[in-house]
């Protein structure tokens, strides 16, 4: 290789780790290309080798609001599936401390999000997602839209339709409008795991769908400082509440897959989305890995979450 050649690679390796995020699809064994953080998911160079713990060191991770469907389910668990229908989808983080950049062992990661057509566990007559002709109108996202631009069908700039539930998806949902009391004792895609000695959590779920009025997301947060009990994780403070966003490409590639396909209701672009910050991997945005036109075989999602543990983020407040 040409000194020339190595310094491209290795500049290509640094941009992809100041982005952060994207998506990998796999074409073959040992074959891949990287896309950048962008909500479109360019292309770039070939995927590089793996950060040092140095450059695995991200600064603090972004915080958002909590949402109105959170339950303290107490359910720990690695699948979290149950019988939703879905394209396979692990989700593996690293819970780091962002002074030190050391690992945090023991801390409970909590995530929950809705199934592939936009519902959430505890509160499906609140919920606004649907297919087949359910309400919502708007057709299947197709194409890859320019960025910055919504789909046909896709609300503007990312603000919801009017007549949606206050609080709910159609009213800012998974992002704000205060709290919802639970309508349903259903409990699936949503789980507690507690980190290992290296910081990691895995997750077994399926790819999210979409709503009205956001973006594909998932939701988390971090626990410290309390203990296992046979009731679950309990005690401690929430120094971290967050959520996982997923690159525009990989979207449309899932949106293609049933039971998406068969969804009618308006969707959100990443670019257009009011919670994703638009800053990477610091920001939630996923690395997403995948074999080239057979997502629905499944998706590996990790990112590295720099929280402080000092510090007290309930995603509650305004």
């Amino acid at each position: 290789m040409s000194e020339n050649q190595k310094h491209r690679r290795d500049m290509t390796r640094r941009r992809a780790l100041v982005a952060g995020g994207g998506v990998v699809v796999a074409a073959g064994i040992g074959v891949g290309v990287v896309s950048t953080a962008s909500a479109g998911g360019a292309a770039g160079k070939k995927a590089a080798a793996k950060p040092t713990a140095g450059e695995a060191c991200y600064r603090l991770t972004s915080e958002t609001t909590e949402g109105p469907y959170y339950i303290d389910a107490d359910k720990i668990r690695k699948d979290i599936t149950e019988d939703r229908e879905g394209i396979p989808l692990t989700v593996r983080l690293k819970v780091i401390d962002s002074d030190t950049c050391k690992p945090l062992t023991g801390a409970a990661v909590d995530i929950w999000h809705c199934d592939a057509l936009g519902i959430y566990s505890g509160y499906e007559s609140l919920s606004t997602g649907g297919g087949g002709g359910a309400p919502g109108g708007g057709t299947p996202p197709t194409g890859t839209p320019p960025t910055g631009t919504p789909p046909t069908g896709t609300p503007p700039t990312g603000t919801p339709p009017t007549g949606g539930p206050t609080g709910g998806p159609g009213g800012g949902g998974g992002g704000g409008g205060g709290h919802e009391e639970p309508t349903d004792d259903k409990r699936y895609l949503r789980g507690t795991q507690l980190t290992d000695k290296h910081g990691y959590v895995e997750f077994r779920t399926v790819f999210p769908g979409w709503y009205r009025g956001r973006c594909v997301h998932v939701h988390t947060k971090v626990h410290v400082g309390g203990k296992m009990t046979a009731s679950g994780y309990e005690g401690g403070h929430t120094c971290h509440t967050g959520q996982l966003f997923f690159a525009e490409v990989a979207v449309l590639d899932s949106a293609e897959v049933a039971p998406y396909s068969t969804s009618t209701t308006e969707r959100t672009t990443l670019d257009d989305d009011t919670i994703y910050p638009g800053n990477g991997a610091e920001g939630g945005l996923l690395t997403l890995k995948y074999k080239a036109k057979k997502i629905e075989k499944g998706v590996l999602a990790t990112l590295t979450l720099g929280v402080d543990p000092d510090e007290t983020h309930t995603g509650t407040s305004s």
